[in-house]
């Protein structure tokens, strides 16, 4: 059975969002807070800062404790040797290293305390809390001048989880300015319920306000972002598989819990799927567009009813009246005529995207990863699709396929590489143009990173480079890094 019931048929044709209230007093916003130019620059040198799980890194003699790598950005873009790496022995950094925590789970940033510099955003679902694993963490590592420095657990909401176990809380995480304050909120997903939290944080860690969502039962994925050009965040939910829905309901949050427990109801967008998503604007109206991705299909789910065979991401356009709950999705996938590749089982096509314009016409463009997609016979060698935005939407014209068979892109596609398991689009020399990056977590026993330059073609493979986990700090001991096994950009994690 579908784990919310369908209120949202009763409700307008078109969402109205509602906004998550602050129980402190408003604050004039800080201007510098909450915008692109300090969304991901941790130490406010101007440029954005590349955040990269490993979550199966050894801590010392500790197994997959995991760890976090900041890449700063610079005129060069990033290296493995203006870096900082972040665990849970890190000095100021709540928490321990213990075996399987598998800390950088997942990873993002926002300017939590509105001090102008980016805050890093780290989820442990791994994590055990007294006596329940896997219930999961959440925590905050501090921006400032100097780079990241101490920081904080964000608590779950009261009552969270009650009765559940195995929660995971950080499976996901997404953050957005939903009230227009220039503090942006936060969102965490995970196999229970979501939380909510209102900024801005204290450097304890506490928000303004926080609840839990508990009306959609599990929300493995949340995206944020401004659907409807009023300058601020809309949330969407995505609850991950159903009995009755393989592909992922999408709901559009409509506000916070009331006394009135129908009241407020997330509305279900009726044609929508997906497991992990991201807004951008795809064709440059000024309204963010919504793109998820649901990989599991027939095969790798047992069942029917799940993704196109290999996989597939779907659009969902906003608008001055934002995503109309009846709007149907632009499906794409690898039987999509100019979409690289081929489709079959088992590819994994949306299992990671991104949305950022490579070539700064205008346009954002989405890169997808496809995992375990084979290369010749080398199977889960992974591929990444860049398809192009237009004024016309997304498009398959000018689509672009890479392997680490490609010539130009440094190493080799082996069998389990899984290059594409992550990617991420993001402007990190300043240049207006955002690199590639594709994580390949499994490649030798560390992982590594591909990046490549934006250019006015698109990313510029001659030149690009693979970073590999064990030069970027992580240590690695019986189990594999998996240095790249997380970005900012989404990616579904089981």
């Amino acid at each position: 059975m579908r784990r919310a019931a369908t209120a949202a048929a009763v409700l307008a044709p078109l969402i109205a969002f509602a906004l998550t209230p602050t129980t402190a007093s408003a604050a004039s916003p800080y201007k510098g807070a909450n915008t692109a130019a300090v969304q991901d620059d941790f130490n406010g040198d101007g440029y954005r800062d590349l955040a990269v799980g490993a979550p199966y890194a050894a801590n010392g003699s500790v197994e997959e404790a995991g760890a976090v790598v900041v890449l700063y950005g610079s005129a060069s873009s990033v290296s493995t040797t203006h870096r900082t790496v972040i665990t849970q022995a890190t000095s100021g950094v709540p928490g321990t290293p213990e075996e399987w925590d598998a800390f950088g789970t997942t990873v993002a940033s926002a300017d939590l305390d509105r001090d102008g510099y980016a805050d890093l955003i780290v989820g442990t679902p791994r994590e055990q809390v007294g006596d329940k694993e896997s219930r999961g963490s959440a925590t905050v590592v501090w921006g400032g001048p100097s780079g990241l420095t101490g920081g904080a657990t964000i608590s779950p909401p009261a009552g969270y989880g009650d009765g559940s176990t195995y929660c995971g809380f950080g499976k996901s995480l997404a953050t957005g300015d939903m009230n227009g304050d220039g503090a942006p909120e936060v969102t965490i997903g995970s196999r229970c319920e979501g939380a909510s939290y209102t900024g801005p944080f204290t450097r304890t860690g506490k928000a303004a306000s926080n609840y839990g969502e508990s009306r959609l039962g599990e929300s493995r994925g949340v995206v944020m972002g401004d659907v409807n050009g009023d300058g601020r965040a809309e949330r969407f939910w995505l609850a991950g598989p159903a009995d009755d829905d393989l592909r992922g309901p999408v709901y559009a949050d409509n506000g916070p819990l009331t006394d009135d427990y129908l009241a407020n109801w997330p509305i279900e967008l009726t044609h929508a799927d997906g497991h992990a998503g991201q807004i951008g604007d795809i064709n440059g109206d000024g309204y963010g567009d919504l793109v998820t991705g649901i990989a599991d299909d027939d095969s790798t789910m047992n069942a029917t009813g799940a993704a196109h065979r290999g996989g597939e991401i779907q659009v969902l356009y906003g608008s001055a009246q934002g995503i109309t709950v009846d709007q149907r999705p632009r499906v794409f996938h690898q039987g999509t005529a100019g979409v690289p590749g081929t489709a079959e089982n088992g590819d994994r096509f949306g299992q990671s995207l991104s949305v950022g314009d490579v070539n700064a016409d205008g346009y954002a463009d989405v890169l997808v990863g496809s995992p375990g997609e084979a290369v010749g016979s080398r199977e889960s060698a992974g591929a990444a699709v860049l398809l192009r935005g237009s004024a016309s939407g997304l498009t398959t014209a000018k689509a672009v396929g890479y392997t680490q068979s490609t010539a130009g892109i440094p190493g080799t596609a082996e069998a389990g590489d899984s290059f594409g398991a992550t990617v991420h689009l993001a402007d990190l020399n300043k240049d207006g143009k955002a690199e590639t990056v594709v994580g390949v977590p499994t490649e030798n026993s560390d992982g590594c990173l591909w990046t490549a330059r934006g250019s006015a073609s698109g990313p510029l493979l001659s030149g690009s480079v693979n970073l590999d986990g064990k030069s970027a700090g992580i240590t690695v001991r019986n189990a594999k890094g998996y240095f790249g096994a997380a970005l900012p950009s989404p990616h579904v994690s089981n």
